[in-house]
């Protein structure tokens, strides 16, 4: 298990894409474990954490996604420690009710406030059209995306985000639901090859072109 930074500045500043990584670093389940429990403190819209995460490490797994990501990313496939597929769950409101009876009997919250909640928010959600549930799905996974990729760096370890696959084809390649589930991102996450080629340093847009106030 790689040693903690808990320098949030380092972590944030010193993040990149890595693509070139060191095929004999492996990461344990019970450390990919550790960085998903991180990953899932993200926010999301009215708790809903409308995500789901499949981890592909074995040769097996790594065959099937080369069957649907483009060649560019082979390298990060192939050589990774694992890839992470995150993606957006449209159904996630139907165990909406099930969470917020477990926080009141966890004392977490009120039962006049679970009731607000459930009254306020479930019609929403069952009233909802595909194009809602997919946008809200998409956005509190990409939400854990990033936190994904910070809790990998405290952790020590270097990531790329891909969404170089066929989108429509991802999920019933990995096994599960395609109505259900919407591809989001994948993430490779290992430790750069020490002796690849320097990754690219980015150079940001400059923040007067990005903000207004007003």
């Amino acid at each position: 298990m790689a040693e903690l930074n808990n320098d949030f500045r380092e972590i944030m500043l010193n993040r990149h894409s890595v693509r070139r990584f060191d095929k004999n670093v492996k990461i344990s389940s019970e450390e990919l474990n550790e960085i998903l429990e991180e990953t899932i403190t993200a926010p999301s819209a009215c708790n809903l954490q409308a995500w789901k995460f499949v981890v592909v490490n074995t040769p097996e797994g790594r065959e099937k996604l080369k069957s649907v990501f483009m060649k560019f990313n082979y390298p990060q496939v192939e050589d990774s420690s694992a890839v992470v597929i995150f993606f957006g769950n449209t159904l996630a409101y139907k165990k909406y009710s099930q969470l917020w009876h477990k926080m009141y009997e966890d004392k977490k919250v009120t039962k006049e406030a679970m009731e607000a909640a459930l009254n306020t928010f479930m019609p929403l959600y069952q009233k909802a059209d595909r194009t809602m549930l997919v946008a809200d799905s998409m956005i509190d996974t990409s939400m854990a995306a990033m936190q994904f990729m910070l809790a990998a760096r405290e952790h020590g370890y270097d990531t790329n985000a891909m969404a170089g696959y066929a989108s429509d084809k991802l999920a019933a390649t990995v096994g599960i639901d395609p109505e259900q589930y919407v591809p989001v991102m994948a993430i490779a996450i290992g430790k750069h090859d020490p002796e690849a080629e320097d990754e690219i340093t980015t150079t940001r847009y400059p923040l007067s072109e990005l903000v207004d106030y007003m």
